[in-house]
């Protein structure tokens, strides 16, 4: 297993503050982020936003968050996974209920897998997006290719605007991505 952030790698800020280097990817559509800021909360010892590099794991989150609380089963985490920006992981708390669980990709991957969280429309690549339910390869293309043209999603509606997203879809996966 990889080893944990290393001090002074990521910060971590109570909710309701923002993170100064939260803005320190660059600003331009279509830019690589440099960083992903997200939200760890429920049974760790400092819950808040966490900024890591981008390409750090659950793990780093939940170590820049000061490690989860004596006696929590972390088993229901995939403490590998690498981290989307904007997601929150929840520690040691049930699921929220109308959200998907937590879990691992099956064996074939693809469509039927359920995001871990939230998938980011304006930063998610075409392997998360491929998550989602009733988005597949062709699909997940489309979206990246949507937002090659156009820039950022600025509205979850603006999937209506992606070939191959219509009503149906676009209800399913309303409470599973963020902008």
């Amino acid at each position: 297993m990889p080893s944990a952030a290393v001090a002074g790698e990521g910060t971590v800020e109570s909710p309701g503050q923002h993170a100064a280097t939260a803005t320190a990817a660059p600003g331009a559509p279509g830019a690589p982020a440099t960083q992903v800021v997200v939200d760890v909360a429920g049974k760790v010892r400092r819950p808040g936003i966490v900024a890591l590099p981008h390409g750090s794991r659950v793990v780093d989150a939940l170590d820049a968050a000061g490690g989860a609380r004596r006696g929590v089963d972390l088993t229901p985490l995939n403490l590998a996974r690498v981290l989307v920006d904007g997601e929150q992981i929840v520690v040691g708390l049930p699921a929220v209920s109308g959200l998907p669980a937590a879990s691992q990709p099956s064996a074939g991957g693809g469509a039927s897998a359920a995001p871990a969280a939230a998938v980011s429309l304006n930063t998610a690549t075409m392997e998360q997006l491929d998550t989602l339910p009733g988005v597949g390869p062709v699909t997940a293309q489309a979206i990246l290719d949507w937002r090659t043209e156009h820039g950022r999603f600025t509205s979850v509606d603006e999937l209506l605007e992606v070939r191959g997203i219509g009503d149906a879809t676009l209800a399913r996966l309303r409470d599973l991505v963020t902008l």
